[in-house]
C-alpha cells in the first residue's frame, strides 16, 4: 500500500467540498453525503464555514483506494483565502482542480493552474456539475485547453448533459494519442509503425501525468456520483505516490496550526524524511535570511559563524495523531509520506521546518495589496483583542499585524473585503469581542532611487550607544529581497553583534521614509566597532562600559534611515492586471469609469457582441470596480483581477502610512521613545 497526499482546489462554489464528500462516501468513510447548504459536510467544521456555505481553513481527511491511502486536503476556493491554498501547495504529491460544467473556467482557476504548473504539482482536472441545467461539455473542455493549458487529455466523453440522468463515459480518443505523441518520441514511432496498444497509451499518459506534462480531463457531478469512480482510477493510476526515506534523517514542514481545546497549539505537519516519534526532542522553525555571497563577506556561511540550526527553537513531541479512514487517530510515530497532527510544540509557526532544514517554500501567490485598522467596539478590551488577532495571524501570518502602542491601534493585511468580514465574524463568535474596520487602504512599498550611506562612531558626536555601525544602502532589483553584506572582517568584533545588526536591518526595513515597507535592497556593513567587555576590580560585568547587544539594536535604526534619506526613496502602489468581458454596447459607460479609477485598458478586443478589455487597475481600486461593474453592463460583466506588480505612485497623491516603530526619523523622538521602552 501507498500513500498519496491529494489536494481538491477549486474556484468558489465549483463543488469542491461536495467532490470530497462524494470521495469519502464513495470509499466507505462516510455513510452519508454531507450537505454545503445544510452546513453538513465533513471538512468544512468551522461554524462560519458551515454559516457561510464555503470553505476558510483547509482540512485533511484519509481514506483508502484498493491499496492506495490518500491524504487528502479539502481547500479553500475564495481568492480572499488564497494564503491557505499556499500553504497546502508545499505539502502536496498530486491535486484535483475541479472546474464547473456551467460557469466553466473562473478568473480564480486561471491562477491555481498557473502555479500548479509552476510547482509541477501533478494535477488531473474534474469538471464538475454536468447534471445542472446550462452545463456545456465541447465548450467547457475548449477553454479549459485555451485558458488553462493546452496538454488536456480527454477521459471520456458526457451524456445527457444539464440532467439529472447526465454521465460520464470512460475512455481514450484520438485527442489522448495527439497530445501524448507530442510528448513522447517512441509513442510516435509506435504510431507511425501501428503497434499502439491502449496499454501503452495508457503507461505513456502515467508517467507523463506524473511528470506534471499531461492534464487528464474528466467530467461528472459530485451530487450523483456520475463520473467519481472514473476520477477516482485516476487518482490510484495516474498521480505519484508520496515518497521519502523513512530511515533517513527527520525532515518536514508544517502548514497548518490550530488551537486544541486547552488553548495549546496543534501543528499539522507532512513528513518527507525520516520516522518522528512521541518524546522525540527535535528542532523546528526557519533557518532564517542569510547573507548572499558577493563583493562582502557571507555573514550567514562564515566559518567563523555557528551553525544557523543553532538559532532555531527546541521542544519535544507529546503525541502525534495521524489521519485514517475519515478521521484522526493518535500514533506513536509519523513516517516519511504521511501528515501528522503534533502536539508539545509550544513556539511552532507556520512553515516551519521540523528537524532537517528543508529548502523554504517561498510565496506562491501574491502577498495581501490592502490593509485596515481593526476597531474595538465601546467596552472591548483591547489587550484582549490584540491577544484574540495574535492568535488569528498564528493561523494566517500574512495578515502581518502591526500595532501602534502610541494610538492603540492595530493593522492587519488583507486580500479582500470577505477576508474582512471572515475576521469580524471570527472575532465575534470565538472570542466574543464586538469590532468594526476602519476604510480599507492600498499596501504600497518603497525602493531606494540611489545610494546613500551614513554612520555613527562608538562615544563620538552624541551617539548614546556603545557601538560604531556604518551602512550603506544600494537599489536592487524588484522581487529579490533584502541582501545583508559586510565590508568589514568578520573577527573585528562578536559574531552576536553582527547578528544584532542584521537582524535589526532587517527589521527596520518594514517601515521605511514614508512607512512603507523596503522590500528589496543591498545593505552593506562599512563600519563596525565595540567597546571590549570591562568590569571593576572585584566586580563583575559592567554594562555601563562594555558594548552589548542592545547597544547595536539601538544605533542601527538610527543609521540605516539615514541612509535611507541619502538614498532617497520612492513610493510604489500594487496594480492589478485586469480582464473584463462585457456586452460590447456598453463600452462607452464603461470607459469613463476606468479612467476615473485610473484603470489603463492595454487592448480592447471586439467579438460580435461582446469585448474584452485587458489592463491595469490600482488594487486600491478593484473593489469599487467590481461593485460598479454589473450596472454598467447589464449584469453580463465579467471582471477577472490578481496583483501584477508595483508601480511608482502618482505625482500628488504620495501615500504616507502612519509609523508604528520608535520613529528613527526623528532622532530625539526616537532616542526618548527608546528611553521609555527599555523603562517598562
Amino acid at each position: 500500500m501507498h500513500l498519496l497526499n491529494l489536494g481538491i482546489l477549486a474556484h468558489v462554489d465549483a463543488g469542491k467540498t461536495s467532490l470530497t464528500e462524494r470521495l469519502l462516501h464513495s470509499a466507505g468513510v462516510i455513510d452519508e453525503i454531507g450537505s454545503v447548504d445544510a452546513g453538513s459536510t465533513r471538512t468544512d467544521s468551522l461554524a462560519l464555514e458551515r454559516q457561510r456555505g464555503i470553505t476558510i481553513k483547509s482540512a485533511v481527511v484519509s481514506f483508502a483506494l484498493d491499496d492506495v491511502t490518500v491524504n487528502l486536503i479539502d481547500t479553500p476556493g475564495h481568492p480572499d483565502f488564497i494564503a491557505e491554498v499556499e500553504r497546502v501547495l508545499g505539502v502536496l504529491d498530486g491535486a484535483v482542480l475541479v472546474v464547473s460544467a456551467v460557469e466553466g473556467v473562473q478568473p480564480q482557476t486561471r491562477v491555481l493552474m498557473r502555479t500548479l504548473q509552476r510547482l509541477r504539482i501533478p494535477t488531473l482536472v474534474f469538471v464538475n456539475k454536468i447534471d445542472r441545467r446550462g452545463a456545456r461539455y465541447d465548450a467547457v473542455l475548449r477553454a479549459v485547453s485555451e485558458r488553462l493549458t493546452a496538454a488536456v487529455v480527454p477521459m471520456g466523453t458526457a451524456t445527457a448533459l444539464g440532467t439529472p440522468g447526465a454521465d460520464f463515459l470512460p475512455g481514450l480518443g484520438t485527442a489522448a494519442l495527439d497530445v501524448l505523441t507530442d510528448l513522447d518520441d517512441d509513442l510516435l514511432t509506435a504510431y507511425v509503425e501501428g503497434e499502439v496498444t491502449d496499454d501503452r497509451l495508457r503507461t505513456v499518459l502515467a508517467a507523463r501525468t506524473r511528470q506534471a506534462l499531461v492534464h487528464p480531463v474528466y467530467f461528472g457531478s459530485a451530487i450523483t456520483g456520475a463520473g467519481v469512480d472514473a476520477l477516482t482510477d485516476g487518482i490510484r493510476e495516474l498521480l505519484p505516490a508520496a515518497g521519502g526515506d523513512r530511515e533517513g534523517p527527520v525532515s518536514g514542514t508544517v502548514f497548518k496550526v490550530e488551537r486544541g481545546p486547552a488553548g495549546e497549539k496543534v501543528a499539522y505537519a507532512r513528513m518527507f524524511s525520516g520516522t518522528l516519534r512521541t518524546r522525540d526532542r527535535i528542532r523546528f522553525g526557519e533557518s532564517g535570511p542569510s547573507a548572499e555571497a558577493g563583493d562582502g563577506v557571507d555573514l550567514a556561511q562564515s566559518e567563523a559563524a555557528p551553525d544557523p540550526d543553532d538559532t532555531r527553537a527546541e521542544g519535544r513531541v507529546t503525541a502525534i495523531s495521524v489521519f485514517d479512514r475519515g478521521t484522526d487517530v493518535r500514533d506513536d510515530q509519523v513516517p516519511a509520506g504521511r501528515i501528522a497532527k503534533l502536539w508539545g510544540l509550544a513556539d511552532i509557526r507556520i512553515g516551519d521546518t521540523i528537524g532537517e532544514p528543508r529548502k523554504a517554500y517561498g510565496h506562491f501567490f501574491s502577498p495581501p495589496t490592502l490593509e485596515t485598522i481593526v476597531a474595538p467596539a465601546d467596552g472591548v478590551d483591547r489587550r484582549a483583542l490584540h491577544r484574540a488577532l495574535t492568535r488569528l495571524a498564528e493561523q494566517d501570518p500574512l495578515i502581518d499585524l502591526r500595532h501602534d502602542e502610541i494610538r492603540q491601534e492595530t493593522f492587519v493585511s488583507l486580500y479582500g473585503e470577505v477576508q474582512k468580514e471572515v475576521i469580524q465574524a471570527t472575532l465575534a463568535d470565538d472570542f466574543g469581542l464586538d469590532v468594526t474596520f476602519r476604510e480599507t487602504t492600498p499596501l504600497c512599498v518603497e525602493r531606494p532611487v540611489g545610494s546613500g550611506a551614513a554612520v555613527e562612531f562608538n562615544k563620538k558626536d552624541g551617539n548614546p550607544f556603545l557601538a560604531t555601525v556604518g551602512l550603506r544602502v544600494d537599489p536592487a532589483p524588484a522581487g529579490s529581497g533584502v541582501e545583508f553584506r559586510l565590508e568589514v572582517e568578520l573577527g573585528s568584533m562578536p559574531y552576536a553583534f553582527f547578528k544584532a545588526v542584521e537582524e535589526t536591518v532587517r527589521e527596520t526595513l518594514g517601515q521605511g521614509l514614508h512607512g512603507w515597507q523596503v522590500p528589496d535592497c543591498t545593505v552593506t556593513m562599512t563600519h563596525s566597532g565595540y567597546s571590549p567587555r570591562q568590569s571593576h576590580a572585584h566586580q563583575g560585568f559592567d554594562k555601563s562600559m562594555s558594548s552589548t547587544g542592545y547597544d547595536f539594536r539601538g544605533v542601527t535604526p538610527l543609521v540605516l534611515i539615514e541612509a535611507l534619506r541619502r538614498a532617497g526613496t520612492q513610493v510604489h502602489e500594487p496594480l492589478h492586471h485586469f480582464r473584463l468581458e462585457a456586452p460590447s454596447d456598453t463600452l462607452a459607460a464603461l470607459l469613463p469609469v476606468l479612467a476615473r479609477l485610473r484603470a489603463t485598458p492595454q487592448t480592447t478586443e471586439t467579438r460580435g457582441a461582446d469585448c474584452r478589455l485587458e489592463g491595469t487597475v490600482p488594487a486600491a481600486h478593484v473593489h469599487e470596480l467590481e461593485q460598479q461593474l454589473p450596472g454598467l453592463t447589464r449584469g453580463e460583466g465579467e471582471l477577472e483581477s490578481a496583483f501584477d506588480h508595483y508601480a511608482p505612485a502618482p505625482r500628488g497623491t504620495l501615500p504616507e502610512r502612519r509609523r508604528t516603530d520608535l520613529n528613527p526619523l526623528n532622532r530625539k523622538e526616537y532616542l526618548l521613545n527608546l528611553t521609555r521602552r527599555v523603562g517598562n
